[in-house]
């Protein structure tokens, strides 16, 4: 059995970071669980994962693979970047950290293969001619396989008009974080949405409060249709284009034993009422 979808149309993804973490083997994985079989477990609960492990060191192109086939058909990873990428003084110095990253096994996920994360330090901040370079050595493509970037920045010199432009102009969207300790703007630069929970609650089993989720699960379809909440923080007061939108959404870090609850409950909201 599978993790119901949202909606008809599957333009709704929710999920958690990563499928390994011991907490979870009190609370969420069933006590008897080989560990070997927790993604396929995991991947049947939730309808995308972010996989974390990527940022770290890389990883090869059978174990893409086996994590493809663990999987159900219509699930999604994303996967973050190499941290080498974009943990550096001079962006425009990453191509071949890039080029490495992408040709380093992605293509094995096929059409489970979502977006790829580019998480850049709390220190980095935004330098247009710098970053524009940076941009420009991202592929539009890997084998033939199309790529979709996501741009994670956590300094508040992003949250200005100059970067909203450029990366429009790339189509690489912004992350949308639900967090205190870093910068949470909700502009949309690319033609899906890609949102990291952060808030989740040790005192919640569901990590956030139903109400908290039931206003999730609005903006998530605000989204989706092609509208965009009215309740989120933003640079520009002007909303972004128009148009259906996939949206990823995440929880991945707060309480992190609870992410699972979260997602499955935001998931089983959504169903009730998808289109």
């Amino acid at each position: 059995m599978t993790a119901p979808h949202p909606r008809k149309d599957g333009l709704i993804r929710i999920g958690i970071g990563g499928w390994t973490f011991e907490p979870w083997r009190n609370n969420f994985y069933p006590a008897d669980l080989p560990q070997k079989q927790e993604l396929h477990y995991a991947s049947r609960q939730v309808t995308a994962i972010e996989i974390n492990s990527t940022y770290y060191g890389p990883q090869k192109p059978a174990t893409f693979a086996k994590w493809r086939d663990d999987v159900p058909d219509d699930f999604v990873f994303s996967v973050k970047a190499l941290r080498y990428c974009t943990n550096r003084r001079v962006l425009a110095e990453a191509g071949e950290s890039i080029e490495r990253f992408v040709n380093g096994g992605l293509v094995e996920l096929g059409n489970k293969l979502g977006p790829l994360v580019w998480q850049f330090a709390p220190t980095k901040t935004f330098d247009p001619d710098d970053f524009e370079a940076f941009l420009k050595l991202l592929p539009a493509k890997v084998q033939g396989q199309a790529l979709r970037h996501v741009l994670e920045v956590r300094h508040e010199s992003f949250m200005n008009p100059d970067y909203l432009a450029l990366a429009r102009h790339y189509n690489a969207a912004t992350v949308f974080t639900d967090s205190e300790k870093h910068p949470s703007f909700a502009d949309l630069t690319a033609d899906f949405v890609y949102t990291r929970l952060m808030r989740s609650s040790p005192d919640i089993k569901t990590g956030y409060a139903p109400a908290a989720l039931s206003t999730w699960a609005k903006r998530a379809e605000s989204w989706a249709d092609g509208s965009e909440p009215d309740d989120l923080p933003r640079v520009e007061k002007k909303a972004g284009k128009s148009g259906k939108r996939e949206v990823f959404i995440y929880f991945i870090d707060g309480a992190k034993e609870h992410a699972p609850a979260a997602a499955m409950t935001l998931l089983s909201k959504m169903a009730k009422t998808g289109k």
